[in-house]
């Protein structure tokens, strides 16, 4: 086992603290706005804006807002985030999405952003 002050390593695989995970991710994606974006067809995504052309929009670490609680809109979600995150629905980061027919792009709080972040995965 090999140890430093930000890692561990256990039969090969690197750990780091998840305070330093949600750090880098946050340095990789901070040149991009925090969105949540809405579309006319495949629902709701949140995740870091990367490109914008008219009403094609491409999301990077994009999470799917399949259904959410704790909050009476995407407007008040995208304020105060969810105050009920187990109930929430929201799967696992796509890399990258590409959305179509996007009507609605709002930008959250930092606040709403960890919040929305810190929804457990949702899986089937």
């Amino acid at each position: 086992m090999k140890a430093n002050v930000n890692e561990v390593e256990i039969n090969g695989l690197v750990y780091v603290p998840k305070e330093q995970q949600e750090k880098e991710v946050a340095q990789k994606f901070n040149q991009f706005d925090y969105v949540i974006v809405r579309t006319k067809s495949a629902g709701v995504f949140a995740g870091y804006l990367k490109k914008r052309s008219g009403d094609e929009v491409e999301v990077v670490q994009a999470r799917r807002i399949w259904y959410w609680d704790g909050a009476a809109s995407l407007s008040q979600l995208a304020i105060n985030g969810t105050n009920k995150p187990l109930n929430c629905k929201f799967p696992e980061a796509v890399e990258r999405v590409t959305l179509l027919g996007t009507i609605e792009i709002l930008y959250p709080t930092e606040e709403a952003r960890l919040s929305i972040e810190a929804v457990p995965i949702w899986k089937k």
